[in-house]
């Protein structure tokens, strides 16, 4: 079994890595040509309840574990008239000859119970041409209110059991909201699950907001206000929604900030006259530094997860472009050297890439590249395309595209880094700058 799941892991890297590589043979097999997949399929039976009134219950949480997992261009589920066992209980012993007659591959069956306000969730996965339980069985439990992450948990699972990859769907996106004309436009920050349920608003309108940030551990988010005039970054804890303004400099405007993977510093950009340059401060004390020095514009910084190098955007070539240096200070290394320019660089969580945002030939482009600046992909081609933001297992982008004209809107969309399975993430209004968080 564990030749099996090693094989399936190692094809599902090389399909989101999208180089060429050879099918993989063997039980749960997802077949790569030129970086497409073939989805897994995947039978579902809806959950079994097992308390009485856990119907309903049951049918949601199956339905967003479906959606989390046929949601990844990965998994095709297969419907449920084509069955032919039905699950009557959680202990129903596998007829894997039925499921291996409707070719399914992975086999996912559950039970739901609802009592005193507590949904408990458990559930199996079965590899059905090994004839085996992929791992044991495990049960979640949450609140009423909380039962969309008990599904989340459960898809998590299986998702990694398959891949052989960290999931990403008990996860959150904070983002701002945008509402009213394009002129004049309504913004504050909000926070919702990374699929786009559970809407949350942070801030009012009252002042414009930008590029909110999580912090590693998922319980703050910084970002640029404009409420005392000039911009300044602000630091907003989640939970209970609390904000205070950080200080700067007199005569400073600070903006861009990003978290380190620590989470006790930041990093953030500075104009002062004419000159921008990047700052570190520790959170606790006030106390900054500078990061760069010059004439040059540098800004949009962002840390290995490491914490031992940033990668920022600069014009001190003439022309805006994507460098790497010690993440306390030292000679910078340019890494980007396409046509266009290169801004809004972001280090992924594996440390194996750098997404960023293109713009060439009057269009707007979310890449990716090593970082040492070799072997840049195109994922996605707009109007305007900008601010990519990693998922935390490293291999999913959101980002935001605006579309043209005088009634453009700004939505969010999800993209794999081998630029498959582009979709929208809905959303209540508008949506821009999104910064994912960490898995909860």
């Amino acid at each position: 079994m564990r030749q099996i799941l090693s094989g399936i892991a190692a094809a599902f890297l090389l399909a989101l890595t999208a180089w060429p590589a050879s099918a993989q043979d063997g039980p749960l097999r997802i077949d790569i040509t030129e970086g497409v997949i073939e989805p897994v399929p995947v039978a579902l039976p809806q959950f079994i309840a097992e308390t009485a009134g856990a119907e309903e219950m049951a049918r949601q949480v199956t339905q967003v574990i479906a959606e989390d997992l046929t949601g990844t261009g990965l998994f095709r589920r297969i419907p449920q008239e084509a069955f032919i066992s039905s699950v009557s209980s959680f202990s129903s012993p596998v007829q894997y000859a039925d499921w291996k007659a409707i070719n399914a591959q992975a086999l996912v069956t559950g039970a739901i119970s609802v009592e005193g306000g507590r949904v408990v969730a458990k559930f199996r996965l079965y590899d059905v041409f090994a004839g085996t339980e992929m791992g044991e069985g495990m049960q979640f439990a949450a609140t009423d209110s909380g039962w969309r992450r008990l599904a989340h948990k459960v898809a998590d699972q299986v998702y990694s059991r398959i891949t052989g990859e960290a999931g990403y769907f008990d996860s959150r996106v904070v983002f701002v909201s945008e509402s009213g004309p394009k002129d004049e436009r309504a913004k504050r920050i909000a926070v919702m699950d990374y699929d786009g349920a559970n809407v949350q608003y942070l801030t009012d309108s009252g002042a414009i907001v930008l590029a909110p940030r999580f912090s590693p551990d998922g319980n703050r988010v910084i970002y640029t206000s404009y409420q005392t005039g000039s911009p300044r970054i602000h630091m907003l804890n989640v939970g209970d929604v609390q904000s205070r303004v950080l200080p700067a400099q007199s005569g400073q405007m600070s903006f861009s900030p990003r978290f380190t993977p620590n989470g006790q510093s930041l990093l953030y950009s500075a104009t002062t006259g004419s000159n921008t340059d990047i700052y570190r401060m520790d959170i606790s004390s006030g106390s900054t530094s500078a990061i760069t020095s010059g004439p040059a514009i540098e800004t949009a910084p962002s840390f290995s997860p490491d914490g031992s190098r940033i990668v920022f955007e600069s014009d001190r070539s003439g022309t805006q472009q994507l460098y790497v240096m010690p993440a306390n200070g030292g000679e910078p290394q340019r890494i980007s050297f396409g046509p266009g320019r290169y801004g809004t660089p972001v280090w992924s969580p594996r440390g194996d890439l750098i997404a960023f945002t293109k713009q060439n030939a009057g269009r707007f482009h979310i890449g990716v590249m090593r970082i040492d600046g070799s072997e840049e992909r195109l994922l996605t081609a707009s109007f305007l395309d900008e601010s990519p933001t990693w998922a935390p297992n490293g291999r999913v982008l959101m980002f935001a595209r605006e579309t043209q004209g005088a009634q453009g809107t700004s939505s969010l969309y999800s993209v794999d880094i081998s630029g498959r399975n582009l979709k929208r993430v809905p959303t209540p209004d508008g949506a821009s700058d999104p910064s994912w968080g960490p898995l909860q």
